[in-house]
This record gives C-alpha cells, structure tokens and sequence, in this order.
C-alpha cells in the first residue's frame, strides 16, 4: 500500500470556505497547548485574548479602529492576487502615503481649512501610488519579479521615514524625541462616535470593500483581472494585454495602502513616528487569503486579525503573555489556512502496489 497525493476535479465551494473556519479553530486548538507549554493558565488566557476585548461596546470600536487599515490594503492586495500580482511591499507604500500626507499636514500646520485633510487623503493615495508603480515598472518593462522589488522597497520607505523624524521633521518641543508635530485639528480624521477612536476611515474601509465588490464582479476590467490570472493564454488571445493589469493591480493597491497609512497617521497616532503600524502591510497578507480574496470576506478576515492585535496588547497585560504571541497566532493562522488548501485542491489516496508484469525472454534483446 503507498499513499497518493491527487488532484481533485473540481474543488469544493463549500470546502473553500469552511477552510477559513478550520484554520481558526486549529488555531485557537494550538494555542491552547502553546499557553499550557508556557506555564498559563489556557482557559483564562484565551478568555483574555479573544473575548474580553470586545466584551463592551468601546472594544468593539477599537476592533474596527484596528480594521480599517487591514481590510483597506488587502483589498487592493486582493485584486492583484486575483491576476497573479504578488504585490508583498504594501507596509511601504502604506508609509510612503503616510509620509506624503504628513507633508501636507506639516506644510500646513496650525492653519485650519476644510480642505487640508482631503488634500491629506489625495497625497497619500498618490505616494502609495507612486511607490507602487516602481516594481510595475520594473515588471512591465524588464519582467522583474514584483515580489522581491515591492519587498525590498518596504526597507527604503522605513529608513526614508527614520530620516524625516530624526532630521528635518522632528518635533522642535518634542524634547529630542523621533516625532513630527502633532497634527492640526483640520488634519485629523473625524470621529464616528464620541467617547472612542473610531474614525471615518473604518467608513471609508467598508465603501472601499463594497466598490471592490462591483469591481471584480460586475465590471469588464474585473473580468479581464480573472481572466489574466486564471487563463493566461486565453487573455492573450481575447487581447486582454496583461501589462496593463499589471500596472493597473499594482497602481490600486499601492494607492489604498497609501490612504491606509493616512488614515493611521491622521487618526489613532495624529502624528508620524518611527513604527506607524505593527506590520499590518504584511499582515493584509494574510487577510486577503483568509477572506478567500473575496472583498466581504475580506471584512469579516480583517476583523479577526484585528481582534488578535487587540487580544495580544490585552493578555500581555492581563495574562502576562509574551509580546510575540500576536506574530505567533498570527503565523499559525496562515500556516492552517495553506495547509487546509491544499485539501481543498488535492485528496490523500491509498493505493495497493501492482505487481509488474513478466518479462517474456523470447522478446527480450
């Protein structure tokens, strides 16, 4: 008997989504053991990582706080892993748009004016934009792979933002600390509810997942994104030009974790610093394919991770969890996911080994 790995005829749809279910259940099932390797009390520490924070009404807007930017960039990643695009850069551009609306909002600090924050808004689509059409660029004209460059690019949008803040846009009263100016009260983002952070772009983040929506599923160019990504050669021969895509893809989600990197920087930290986010470019990553690159899936993924940066700051207090247990959910999730998929696309199979038929001597050379 030998075990056979087969690929299936046809996946199921019901398995595709279920998938995401599993993986978060294997999840919480490891960390369970992980929590009792650790000496905690398990029971009590998931409580605190994944119940407590949302247990009232504030928690709730905090999750959506943390939301938004999540569920931003990983539609636009989204998109162009539907037209095999692996756009991996987004935390730079995602930076690179906080840097340029915090140009607009330092340029005009202490003026007030209806117009600054969405002129705010519109610098930072364009710097992620901007930032993004460099590996479009670089793939459309020289075929390099858009996975390292957009990477690769995420450590000169750190280092671009460390010099800002330590040099020519530090605080001048921040008493030598690496920070801009707080923003003016016109550059900042309105509040949805008073008495919480939550701000208009968990709004914007929600309009973004529904245009997204109607994108792929109702417009010629989504249906030319599918095309590209699942039937290369029958997008080339419907004249479907692929670079066009490509640029397009990339070009969107640069220019959506550019507004997501504004929206951090005008909203909870109202200033920039040196670490504006906790990695969410990277981990819209995992957002996307836990929402099975489906943009209201996408919404209910992003959610879960936001809940687990949340869970994570709440049981380090609480529980005294370590720091790096958010990245070590954060890592399982994904793995749990990757593994299950490749249930959904391949069936295990026992075969019984065949006897090899004899050799007649007479026709043997």
């Amino acid at each position: 008997m030998s075990l056979r790995i087969e690929p299936r005829r046809e996946p199921s749809r019901a398995m595709v989504w279920l998938t995401p279910v599993l993986a978060v259940a294997l999840t919480i099932a490891s960390g369970w053991l992980l929590f009792l390797m650790l000496g905690l009390d398990p029971a009590e520490t998931l409580y605190q990582f994944l119940i407590a924070p949302i247990e009232t009404f504030y928690g709730w807007t905090e999750l959506g706080v943390k939301a938004a930017p999540l569920i931003l960039i990983a539609i636009g990643l989204a998109i162009g892993f539907r037209a095999n695009v692996w756009n991996i850069g987004a935390e730079g551009q995602l930076i690179m748009g906080a840097v340029a609306a915090g140009a607009v909002a330092l340029a005009f600090w202490g003026q007030e004016g209806w117009w600054i924050l969405p002129a705010m808004c519109v610098a930072g689509a364009l710097g992620g934009l901007a930032y993004a059409a460099i590996p479009a660029f670089l793939k459309t004209r020289f075929d390099v792979s858009e996975i390292l460059t957009s990477l690769m690019l995420t450590y000169v949008a750190s280092l671009a933002l460390s010099v800002l803040v330590f040099g020519p846009w530090k605080d001048p009263e921040g008493f030598n600390f690496p920070q801009t100016r707080m923003f003016s009260d016109a550059a900042l983002l309105p509040i949805l509810i008073e008495g919480t952070r939550l701000h208009l772009g968990a709004l914007v983040a929600l309009l973004a997942a529904v245009g997204a929506w109607f994108l792929v599923g109702r417009t010629v160019v989504g249906f030319q994104i599918q095309v590209v990504g699942q039937a290369p050669a029958a997008a080339r021969f419907a004249g479907f030009r692929a670079k066009r895509v490509v640029w397009f893809c990339l070009l969107l989600s640069g220019a959506l974790a550019g507004l997501a990197g504004t929206f951090e920087a005008a909203g909870p930290i109202g200033q920039l610093i040196p670490q504006l986010t906790p990695g969410y470019g990277f981990t819209a990553i995992i957002v996307a394919f836990l929402g099975r690159l489906h943009p209201l899936g996408i919404v209910a993924a992003g959610l879960v991770m936001a809940l687990s940066y949340i869970g994570g700051e709440n049981a380090q207090v609480s529980a005294g969890l370590p720091q790096a247990a958010t990245g070590v959910f954060q890592g399982m999730l994904l793995f749990y996911l990757l593994a299950a998929d490749v249930l959904v696309r391949y069936r295990l199979r026992w075969t019984s080994a065949q006897a090899a038929p004899a050799r007649n001597p007479a026709t043997v050379p």
